[in-house]
């Protein structure tokens, strides 16, 4: 089947006229083109048995292409304007401009005055158009001087007159440009050089009415009052302050007019106020108004100063209120905010101080000082003793909290903290003693004061002051003596023991609690073999009146005790034969060495007012004893019956007959035991408790012990300086004196002196361990 195509002519009828605006200046040939019709498409249709035969149709349309012409001609005369054309036109343009400026009403349509300049500029009249239009509003503007000449007009309705002027002038050109517009679009566009409508409207005001110099300083200064009048309170109309700092703006004068005078102003005012009411007022409030200050003056950048301006003048603030003030704010009152724990006004400093240059190297100064110092109170007093570790911890935790929660976990805070404690902590070798009898009176206390995590937790928290202590050695010796003189105690918590055991590992060392283990170990043990031999004693003939418990203590792990014989009651000596077969029939090899200076014993008393339980030490014991035989005793009968040392006698019937608990009476009484002092057995002594526990008088022993304590601290660290002495130089060979002293610093875990350094390095060259170079004298060579 074919198809026919056919499209519609297009070309040029009758009804279409071409207007003046169409004519064109040479001729244009246009070529209208009409679809031929094509030939159809031959189908292929498929007959009844499948077979294609192919149909052509009897009928094709050929139609020859035709080309046709259309001519577009220029006018044989060019179009000429009406006379005075240029003159007529400027005329209305111009009337319509007075109109504006006289803010009156135009006669001719908006439309018509758009129309008339295009066709200006159509007919290059764009030049003397531009400068008409700019002459004309040249006298306007200058016009406009004169009322801002007067000195009569006070500041603000000044201020107001200029606000007034300047907006009628911007609507006055945007109406202006509104007609002009084909001019700015076209001529103005084409000519870089030449500003905009728009913009000879600012420069003709910047030019004629703010470069005149009263008239700018007159606006200036009014601006500067009226700020003023709002930073003191006053309310102040802040559109108008935005209008004409705007204003300032959009002429690009803000700056060198504006802004140079309002921070040598703001400079001014804050230097006065800083330097005032660091006298008048406390920090916190000092801290309250700065904070205010920043607070206003950012919300005067967002109300109607320009955003240039944010950073001189925020800086400004923060200089003449903080940065001149930070060392008089930290003096006068940052010790009392730490100590009143004044987090919310530490904050406030903390955001403050850290907006200026240094503030935070200050304030973390200060900290500094503040942490030794408050710790430094602490540890130094001796009477603080039996609180101190209690203080410390109390003392961390605050420091922490206000770390954490002010100084936003500041890093540099943080190492502040951890050097400031480091410092004072070690002013004191004593220290390590309080904290070793600090722990060991929490693990005995144990659940009774705490819950097992509060326990655990508490245990952390003195791992954290442990870590501050350098001599970790001193502390270790003063917790084995807590535990050689407190053997028999019962731990509320095993689990406490064991984890205590195992922090300290964990920080030190296996070397460091080895020894600690061990005498652990030996309480475990000891309990068994006393439950074994109760079990012995059951099954053979002995007395009944007594119940030993026996600690057996390995050599190696506690300390070294001076052998001391005493004159024991029959009945005790019989049941250490009885205990010593025992034991060494299951550890054959052994050798067991009594100590009566860790014994201790229950003893039941019988007074007139009642019997009693007194819980005693061995030395108590046989004093006390004697007393069942007689009546009254002389020191000198004591001393040769018990054969105890004179010096621990005289502690001991000091313990019984002058401190709390006075089961016997010295005669003459006193404080002190004398010679030739007699005792009687108190039988009038009465107690509200069923057993009492007379303690033994410690005071004279506690000073002995500690100094003896420390004296085979510092010799376990000879031996360990020696060691690593010889460790270094069996490395290096050949190594310098300053780098032998400065890997001995590394390496060592406690303090040392280079002049104890010094003599353990002579001792080794006296002992062939080195030698010093025979050239150069501050040279060593290992000794192989």
């Amino acid at each position: 089947m074919a198809t026919n195509h056919s499209r519609k002519r297009k070309g040029s009828g009758n009804n279409h006229r071409p207007s003046k605006k169409c004519a064109v200046e040479k001729e244009d040939i246009v070529d209208v083109m009409t679809d031929s019709e094509r030939k159809p498409n031959f189908s292929s249709l498929s007959g009844p048995n499948g077979v294609n035969r192919n149909h052509a149709s009897p009928l094709v349309a050929n139609k020859p292409v035709s080309t046709r012409k259309l001519i577009i001609k220029n006018f044989k005369d060019k179009p000429k304007l009406p006379e005075n054309y240029q003159q007529q036109t400027w005329d209305k343009l111009k009337e319509a401009v007075i109109a504006i400026h006289k803010s009156t009403s135009i006669k001719s349509s908006l439309e018509e005055l758009y129309q008339a300049v295009e066709n200006m500029c159509s007919h290059k009249m764009a030049p003397l158009l531009y400068e008409q239009l700019r002459v004309l509003c040249d006298e306007h503007v200058k016009s406009n001087v004169s009322q801002f000449l007067a000195d009569s007009v006070n500041s603000p309705l000044y201020l107001k007159q200029m606000n007034t002027c300047w907006q009628a002038h911007c609507q006055q050109m945007i109406m202006i440009r509104s007609i002009f517009l084909f001019l700015d679009r076209t001529y103005v566009l084409q000519n870089s050089s030449m500003p905009s409508i728009w913009d000879m409207g600012l420069e003709l005001f910047r030019v004629h009415i703010i470069s005149n110099r009263s008239v700018q300083n007159r606006t200036v200064v009014g601006l500067l009052l009226l700020i003023e009048s709002e930073r003191n309170g006053e309310a102040v109309d802040r559109s108008l302050l935005k209008s004409l700092l705007r204003m300032l703006s959009d002429l690009q004068i803000y700056h060198e007019v504006f802004e140079v005078q309002f921070l040598e102003a703001t400079n001014q005012l804050y230097r006065t106020e800083g330097q005032q009411l660091m006298q008048e007022r406390d920090v916190p409030e000092y801290l309250m108004h700065v904070d205010k200050r920043l607070n206003e003056e950012t919300e005067r950048l967002l109300h109607y100063l320009d955003q240039s301006t944010k950073k001189a003048l925020i800086t400004c603030v923060e200089h003449q209120l903080l940065g001149d003030h930070l060392s008089s704010i930290l003096q006068k009152g940052f010790d009392n905010l730490m100590e009143a724990n004044r987090t919310s006004d530490l904050t406030l400093m903390y955001q403050l101080f850290s907006r200026v240059k240094n503030g935070l190297h200050e304030l973390c100064a200060g900290f500094s000082s503040y942490v030794k110092k408050r710790g430094r109170a602490i540890v130094i007093n001796p009477e603080k003793d039996k609180t101190m570790v209690q203080e410390l911890l109390d003392f961390k935790e605050k420091l922490d909290t206000i770390v954490s929660d002010c100084f936003q976990n500041n890093e540099k805070f943080i190492l502040a903290l951890k050097d400031s404690f480091e410092y004072f902590i070690n002013q004191r070798l004593n220290n390590s003693r309080a904290l070793a009898k600090f722990v060991d009176s929490k693990l005995r206390a144990g659940n009774k004061e705490a819950t097992e995590e509060e326990l655990e937790r508490l245990l952390d928290k003195i791992m954290v002051i442990f870590r501050f202590i350098h001599g970790k050695d001193v502390f270790e010796a003063f917790y084995k003596r807590i535990l050689q003189r407190d053997f028999c105690r019962k731990s509320a918590s095993v689990d406490a023991e064991k984890s205590m055991l195992s922090k300290l590992k964990q920080e030190c060392g296996g070397g460091f609690t080895s020894k600690l283990e061990g005498m652990f170990k030996d309480m475990e043990l000891s309990r068994d073999i006393n439950i074994a031999f109760k079990q012995h004693l059951q099954n053979i003939s002995s007395p009944d009146n007594i119940d030993l418990t026996v600690n057996i203590l390995t050599m190696g792990y506690w300390p070294t005790y001076v052998p001391v014989e005493v004159h024991m009651p029959p009945e005790m000596v019989s049941y250490q034969e009885i205990f010593k077969k025992f034991y060494l029939a299951k550890h054959s090899g052994r050798k067991l060495q009594w100590q009566p200076t860790l014994g201790h014993c229950v003893l039941k008393a019988s007074f007139s007012a009642g019997a009693k339980e007194l819980q005693v030490s061995l030395f108590q014991t046989l004093t006390l004893l004697l007393f069942n035989g007689t009546e009254e005793l002389a020191l000198e009968d004591i001393a040769h019956q018990t054969g105890i040392e004179d010096t621990e006698l005289r502690r001991t019937l000091q313990s019984l007959a002058c401190g709390k608990a006075r089961v016997i009476q010295k005669v003459p009484r006193g404080k002190d035991v004398e010679d030739g002092d007699k005792f009687v057995f108190n039988n009038e002594f009465k107690n509200k408790y069923f057993r009492i526990k007379i303690n033994q008088i410690q005071m004279k022993e506690t000073a002995e012990e500690q100094i003896s304590t420390q004296e085979r601290v510092f010799q376990d660290r000879q031996y360990q300086i020696d060691a690593a002495i010889v460790r270094i130089m069996k490395t290096r060979k050949t190594l310098s004196h300053t780098l032998l002293v400065s890997e001995l610093y590394e390496q060592l875990k406690f303090p040392v002196k280079p002049g104890d350094l010094k003599k353990r390095i002579e001792s080794l060259i006296d002992r062939d361990y080195m030698e010093r170079d025979k050239d150069n004298s501050n040279m060593y060579k290992y000794v192989a």
